[in-house]
């Protein structure tokens, strides 16, 4: 459930935060003029939940649940959903098949919990034939999935809030830069009046260490993906969360924490994304992407 919404005036710029998304999130508007930037914050808060309500999996009155619980039938989207779908195709094709939204079934059977429990591989691949984007119908006003498939948009939902209340604040107020951090994924509307960066430290996956990133943004996203909390540890070999959806098993050697620039969030989210599933090669794949990046592995894990 959302948090409410708490604004408060900090050194040179003025901060609303609360809790959405499974997220602690936070906007920061590059002003000191309390009126100017509280509509602002209000107006991103707001938002943000109506997408949370929208896409969330969780809920039973939304678009999804409706989606997911059709039977094979035809339901009707609105352009927004349709877009949304457009954007789960691209990442799809650009991922060439391993970032997909069908896959989040698969978390029926696995459970990453830092215990040694693995699942078990026929229950894994009787739920294979229910993972496929390709397996989706859908135009600018229905979609159709067969029955007993699910979508999920958690892998992408939370970045597009990001990216759609940050141009929401660049239309509001173009000559004042925002900051936008829903749960570690972020976007910056426009370069800060005086000093252009905001700093942003990104979090040690061990809560045991300081954060040891500080990470300098203009303009633009910055997205971590990571599992140091969700994995799995059997026979000394570490099993991520990030789930290969063509196998259905997880990703493993891959680093605890890959934080990715770009020019949006959802382009970051991606890339991050797709560094875990590169596994040990993690580091390789964003080099070859000429892309800035900082990733960090945990040795004890």
């Amino acid at each position: 459930m959302p948090v409410e919404l708490t604004i408060e005036q900090k050194n040179g710029h003025i901060a609303g935060r609360f809790f959405a998304m499974a997220s602690d999130c936070e906007i920061l508007v590059d002003s000191t003029d309390k009126r100017i930037a509280g509509q602002i914050i209000e107006s991103l808060y707001t938002e943000c939940l109506r997408i949370e309500k929208k896409y969330s999996r969780y809920r039973t009155d939304n678009i999804v649940y409706q989606i997911n619980h059709a039977q094979s039938a035809r339901v009707d989207i609105d352009t927004e959903t349709y877009q949304l779908l457009n954007l789960a195709k691209t990442c799809y094709e650009l991922s060439e098949g391993y970032f997909d939204i069908t896959s989040g079934i698969l978390g029926k059977v696995w459970s990453f919990d830092g215990s040694d429990c693995l699942a078990d591989k026929k229950d894994v691949e009787e739920l294979l034939s229910l993972v496929g984007f390709s397996k989706l119908n859908f135009d600018q006003t229905s979609i159709t999935i067969p029955a007993g498939m699910a979508l999920d948009f958690g892998g992408i939902a939370k970045e597009y809030a990001v990216d759609r209340c940050a141009n929401k604040a660049l239309a509001l107020a173009p000559e004042i830069s925002v900051l936008v951090n829903y749960g570690g994924d972020i976007a910056v509307s426009r370069p800060r009046l005086h000093s252009a960066y905001w700093q942003v430290g990104v979090a040690h996956p061990d809560p045991q260490k300081d954060t040891d990133v500080l990470v300098q943004i203009a303009q633009g996203g910055l997205a971590t993906s990571g599992d140091a909390n969700r994995f799995l540890l059997k026979d000394g070999v570490r099993y991520s969360h990030v789930l290969d959806p063509k196998t259905g098993q997880p990703i493993i050697d891959a680093p605890a924490s890959v934080t990715v620039a770009g020019d949006n969030c959802t382009q970051a989210g991606l890339l991050s994304t797709m560094a875990l599933l590169q596994g040990k090669n993690a580091e390789r794949f964003l080099v070859e992407q000429t892309v800035k990046h900082w990733c960090i592995r945990l040795s004890h894990l």
